[in-house]
């Protein structure tokens, strides 16, 4: 690539760019601390003053980032956080975390980027860098973001450098994090890759560049359409080996000793996190502008969005095998954040089952150690304390539902302390007693 001389690239080199996050959720705090831990010194701005209150304080409010390493940062000055947008202008480089969701009619919502874009505006001045990290359909960068930022009369690739890298975040998982994930980054033009790849390499281990902000954008999309695809195939295919009467574990097992030509995928309750369950309508929406309609991406999305209905079904099978029906049943829901041994509840199928079985007349509790409070909202209209789990809770449910398989969780004592064990993770595989009271759904 070729040297460009521009006063941010040596700024950037030297660890002197002022770094601004906007967003600090699940990506945009574990980024800021990775630039800050770097050398930057950075400034995260947020509309929630709660957040902006605990990194002041250098209290983490993510399960899986710890306080320690926060509260090192702020205390040495080098992560502070605001919620006054005009600390913009002070920033050399700008990075827009913010969440990207579907509509009640299941369209791009736009608006986070908008607001951000509308606030950072007044706030534009020559030789910053803008970018943005929310996944989203190919063309945002340059069809919302950029006529945004243009308001300010300044121009992107001439006055000002802009980039679209798309956030890589898998909570949880302790083989990678922020600094070891290799990080797309598609420029502008030219010049703006050049400053957008320099800022994530003085941070980050790796950076892969593409032609384009759009190449950037939709290869976030093929990641996760290529999950909620085979997902959504290992699921139709539980469900027809449920009528066969065949494990599908078994069958996904056996498979998966083939060395070549095979990745194991596994069935589970429904999609959960911000991604899987939402980009892939990015794509289709923004495919029905060229004409083209994206049938193998939609079929699989709705095979996905039924699975919590499934698993509603098996709970009233499983309870009719014990003479009682859903109705009027007491119903204990096992996890309710989308995955293992995190607290992130964003579009957890958990809320959608729990919904599905209080409108079938059930009486339905909750246990997860770490969402200690569900709250009404986003399409669920309960709020709910988790309540403890011990023999004796559990012998107080007619049936026990496995939605999310923490490590924590005894269910060796689940199994053998319940009347009817609904399990869709397959988390009571191995236990031994009770093992015939266990429905696999």
């Amino acid at each position: 690539m070729r040297v460009m001389v521009s006063p941010l690239l040596e700024k950037i080199r030297r660890r002197e760019a002022r770094v601004g996050v906007v967003g600090m959720g699940y990506v945009g705090l574990p980024l800021g601390m990775a630039f800050a831990e770097a050398g930057f010194p950075v400034m995260g701005l947020d509309v929630d003053t709660r957040k902006v209150d605990n990194i002041t304080k250098g209290v983490s409010y993510i399960k899986h980032i710890p306080s320690a390493p926060l509260a090192e940062l702020t205390s040495k000055g080098k992560l502070k956080a605001t919620t006054d947008f005009a600390k913009a202008r002070e920033m050399d480089c700008i990075i827009i975390c913010v969440p990207t969701p579907l509509t009640a009619s299941r369209e791009p919502d736009m608006s986070y980027i908008v607001k951000t874009g509308e606030a950072l505006s007044p706030h534009v001045r020559p030789g910053q860098l803008f970018i943005l990290e929310s996944t989203t359909y190919p063309g945002t960068t340059d069809e919302v973001l950029k006529p945004l930022l243009e308001k300010s009369g300044l121009k992107a690739g001439v006055d000002f450098h802009l980039a679209f890298s798309p956030e890589r975040e898998d909570p949880g998982n302790k083989n990678f994090n922020t600094k070891t994930i290799p990080k797309i980054v598609g420029g502008h033009t030219p010049a703006c890759l050049e400053v957008a790849q320099a800022l994530y390499s003085s941070a980050l281990k790796e950076t892969v560049a593409v032609s384009s902000t759009r190449v950037a954008e939709l290869a976030k999309l093929l990641e996760n359409i290529y999950r909620c695809v085979n997902i959504a195939m290992v699921n139709e295919m539980k469900m027809l080996c449920d009528r066969m009467n065949i494990d599908v574990w078994e069958v996904i097992n056996a498979a998966a000793t083939k060395p070549f030509g095979f990745q194991a995928f596994y069935p589970g309750p429904g999609l959960g996190g911000h991604c899987i369950p939402i980009d892939p309508f990015y794509l289709t929406w923004k495919a029905r502008e060229y004409e083209f309609h994206t049938k193998f991406i939609e079929l699989a999305g709705e095979v996905n969005t039924q699975m919590p209905y499934y698993v509603v079904t098996r709970t009233m099978e499983a309870l009719n095998k014990t003479k009682k029906t859903l109705n009027g049943a007491k119903v204990l829901c096992l996890g309710a954040a989308y995955k293992k041994d995190i607290d992130d509840m964003r579009e957890s199928p958990s809320l959608r089952i729990i919904s599905l079985l209080k409108e079938k007349g059930a009486e339905v509790d909750y246990h997860d150690p770490y969402v200690p409070r569900l709250e009404e909202g986003h399409g669920f209209h309960y709020t709910m304390q988790s309540v403890p789990l011990n023999p004796e809770t559990l012998g107080q449910y007619d049936a026990v539902v496995i939605l999310t398989d923490h490590s924590c969780i005894d269910y060796n004592m689940v199994v053998k302390q319940s009347q009817c064990v609904v399990d869709t993770r397959n988390a009571c595989k191995n236990v031994g007693p009770g093992r015939e009271k266990v429905t696999k759904a």
